[in-house]
């Protein structure tokens, strides 16, 4: 039988000034099938990041078309200056 590889490090984007909440993108399994899943994950008050039900988990096979929308809208938001190229990356 062969191994699964490593799913890629989840990446967290603020969501909040005082950090208590974050948006999380992360590829996780959920009964045998491959998801990317962007959440909203809220710390507790004993300092421990929760999931919370607000989110989607998309299928892995969505993850391109995804990519792509989000790179038009990249794209489409520096055409009418709603980010400089240094935005992009912050």
């Amino acid at each position: 039988m062969s191994e699964r590889p490593a799913f890629p490090e989840p990446f967290k984007l603020w969501k909040s000034r005082d950090r208590s909440t974050h948006v999380r993108v992360e590829i996780s399994e959920h009964q045998g099938r491959c998801l990317l899943n962007v959440r909203i994950w809220q710390t507790g008050s004993d300092g421990i990041d929760r999931p919370t039900i607000k989110g989607i988990a998309l299928a892995i096979r969505k993850l391109p078309d995804l990519a792509d929308g989000i790179n038009k809208m990249l794209a489409k938001a520096r055409a009418i200056g709603l980010l400089d190229d240094d935005e992009a990356t912050s």
